[in-house]
């Protein structure tokens, strides 16, 4: 997996907890001059994720104040972003007296380590997934970047969606990734910051091809997973939907090795897949099944299902989940040490 290392002020004697949270926040982002109404017993929690140069960091922590100042700047400064996306808790920023923000959740706050601020939390303990990452990696003049600086970036839609959903994913669960997946994430996240930026600012065009080309992948796969249901759902209406020639969408899916077509029908077979598999769905006929994930023809369905799985549905789900009294089903007297023993099944969460 990528390298994580997960620092806890529980761990430490009461009277060393908050120095030593100012000290990982200073080598976190930047150094910083924080404060709190319970440095006496400071509680937070850290996990940071590295990729490359780009590192995401979700945190739970108590009520703090955090201030870097020209003095600070002036004696360090790793020129890099720092975006807060904001899960539980609130919060204010200001820079100088001429720009302040108010954060809640759902929200990204964002800073530079080359401009002075001051950032205040609520009463209540908050909830964030960071993200430090390179001034250089952001291709925008850094003129437009640092105006980014105090607007809302909102989680709930558009670009701010996806790349809150692109960081949640990977705090939720690191071990799916290799150490040489790094780099590649770390690329995806500087597209996504990037287009965050120039959206905030109007300024699509100062993105290179290459960045707004993936970030557009990125959003068209998040357009097919909402509308997978949609048995009209094909290339021509997903470049409709994204206002680009169906060639042009082509040729996107083309450079990741994918076509269209088959990632709508990769995508829809994996959901009805999933929904085989669970217990509570295990009445649901199959074809009431094959139709809420787009394949109105049951039979059509069972075909692709089989090519994809080399079962069909129905085998599938008789494997998982057998009738009462069917041929190696427990007796009852067995049924709860055998359910102890029965490794859980495959399907994974989305």
């Amino acid at each position: 997996m990528v390298h994580e290392s997960v620092f806890r002020t529980q761990d430490l004697p009461a009277a060393d907890r908050f120095e030593a949270w100012v000290q990982r926040m200073g080598r976190t982002h930047a150094p910083m001059q924080l404060s709190s109404d319970r440095a006496a017993d400071y509680d937070g929690c850290q996990r940071a994720i590295a990729l490359g140069d780009v590192t995401v960091w979700p945190a739970t922590f108590d009520p703090l104040v955090f201030r870097r100042t020209p003095k600070l700047i002036r004696a360090s400064d790793p020129e890099v972003y720092h975006l807060s996306l904001l899960l539980k808790g609130e919060g204010a920023a200001s820079w100088g007296s001429s720009r302040q923000a108010v954060y809640t959740m759902n929200d990204f706050h964002i800073s530079s380590s080359s401009r002075a601020f001051d950032i205040h939390t609520g009463a209540d303990p908050v909830t964030i997934v960071g993200l430090e990452i390179p001034r250089a990696q952001v291709p925008l003049p850094g003129r437009h970047a640092d105006q980014v600086m105090g607007r809302r970036i909102a989680a709930t839609d558009g670009i701010g969606a996806l790349l809150a959903q692109f960081l949640r994913g990977i705090a939720a669960d690191t071990s799916v990734y290799r150490p040489s997946d790094g780099p590649r994430l770390a690329t995806v996240v500087a597209d996504l910051v990037s287009a965050a930026f120039a959206h905030a600012l109007d300024a699509d065009l100062s993105l290179p091809p290459e960045s707004q080309d993936r970030t557009l992948v990125l959003r068209v796969k998040a357009f097919v997973r909402h509308h997978l249901a949609d048995p009209e759902l094909t290339p021509a209406t997903v470049a409709a939907a994204h206002h680009i020639s169906r060639s042009h969408l082509y040729r996107l899916f083309q450079a990741e090795g994918l076509t269209v077509a088959s990632y709508i029908r990769d995508q829809r077979l994996e959901h009805a897949r999933r929904e085989l598999l669970d217990p509570a769905r295990s009445a649901t006929p199959i074809h009431a099944v094959a139709a809420r994930w787009g394949f109105p023809r049951a039979a059509e369905f069972t075909r692709a299902f089989r090519t994809a799985y080399g079962i069909p549905p129905s085998e599938l789900r008789a494997r998982e989940h057998p009738a009462p009294g069917a041929p190696g089903d427990a007796p009852p007297t067995d049924r709860g040490r055998l359910a102890n023993d029965t490794p859980p099944g495959f399907g994974a969460s989305w």
